[in-house]
């Protein structure tokens, strides 16, 4: 019977994961199992079991989030401003003009318009919650500002030195999601402020590190993903994404536009790093890992003409091409499971 020689169709460059091999031909044994030594590739590299993990350390910041300006609304002369690195909390001024308060309170929804009898809305009701937990009660916390409200302002005005008038002014209320902490301050005590003058840029309370990811590493920023930070003395703690949000930069001098993935991560009660306002931080990120799984270098796959990848087991002098199914990539090696694979098992690198 004559011997029957096949030859693969085409076997492609492949390029993932940012490793490449280069094009080779390649044939299958003939009827006896051999193969010519032409056939053989120009190195060779063994499958191993172990554990990949999609991991990448990058560079970030540590302080407390993204500062807010807070500017005035009020026009006169600014008696008070708390120093840098103080809390203010709920009630508290955040400024005082003409020696009158401007006061913290808690809430999403900016202070608008002025808040009197018979007004209702979701600002009625997010004020009423600052009352009653300052203590001011004798009132229905809902979005409905009553007399009973009313009644209960003016107490709460008199405690700050303002004038009873039982109606609140947006000016005299600045909202917050919580606490803040003055990170620096735009004026001082004796400057004629306008309103829309910068007063002081504030920030959580929180201790936070902040990372600016690439678009292509989208996959690292799994919000509720545990990572761990290592700081400037060497030591490492563990922090948990928080937030991820895209980022659009403008490109300065004709520069186009860059995109980035601003991920912030928190610490857990006890963990958040002591003695440290700012300072330059490396995150540990890990995207995803596979146990005991067998892998070849990324570089050792072949694009098989009729679709898929494949590798050029080696035996001695002779090879065959075993068709893989591959899972995943990293650190240059790649997940591979196909028949007669097995720990030890050689494959061609094409040069």
């Amino acid at each position: 019977m004559n011997a029957r020689r096949t030859a693969i169709g085409v076997v492609a460059a492949v390029a993932v994961g940012g490793a490449a091999a280069a094009a080779v031909a390649v044939r299958l044994p003939d009827a006896q199992g051999s193969t010519p030594r032409s056939a053989l590739p120009p190195a060779t590299a063994a499958v191993t079991r172990e554990t990949l993990v999609d991991a990448k350390d990058q560079d970030g910041k540590l302080g407390y989030g993204d500062p807010t300006t807070i500017t005035a609304r009020l026009a006169g002369t600014l008696t008070a401003l708390p120093a840098s690195g103080r809390t203010i909390s709920r009630g508290t001024a955040l400024s005082r003009i003409d020696n009158t308060p401007v006061v913290l309170l808690y809430g999403t929804l900016p202070a608008y318009r002025t808040l009197s009898s018979g007004l209702t809305g979701t600002d009625v009701l997010q004020f009423e919650k600052n009352l009653w937990a300052l203590g001011y009660r004798g009132f229905t916390v809902d979005k409905t500002y009553s007399s009973a409200t009313a009644s209960a302002v003016r107490d709460w005005q008199d405690d700050l030195g303002l004038t009873e008038t039982g109606t609140v002014d947006p000016a005299r209320i600045v909202y917050a999601s919580g606490p803040v902490r003055v990170e620096s301050r735009s004026a001082a005590p004796g400057d004629a402020v306008q309103p829309g003058a910068e007063l002081l840029t504030v920030t959580g309370t929180a201790r936070t590190a902040v990372v600016d990811l690439d678009v292509a590493d989208e996959r690292l920023a799994k919000v509720g993903a545990a990572v761990k930070v290592t700081l400037p003395d060497g030591t490492t703690t563990p922090g948990k994404i928080s937030a991820a949000e895209t980022i659009v930069e403008s490109g300065e001098n004709g520069q186009p536009d860059t995109t980035k993935v601003e991920v912030t991560i928190g610490f857990p009660a006890g963990k958040a790093p002591k003695g440290l306002d700012q300072a330059s931080v490396t995150v540990a990120f890990t995207a995803a890992q596979r146990k005991d799984v067998l892998t070849v270098p990324v570089a050792a796959l072949l694009a098989l003409a009729e679709g898929g990848y494949g590798v050029q087991v080696v035996d001695g002098v002779t090879t065959r091409m075993v068709a893989v199914e591959t899972g995943m990539f990293a650190s240059g090696r790649v997940e591979v499971s196909g028949d007669g694979l097995a720990e030890g098992t050689t494959v061609g690198m094409p040069s």
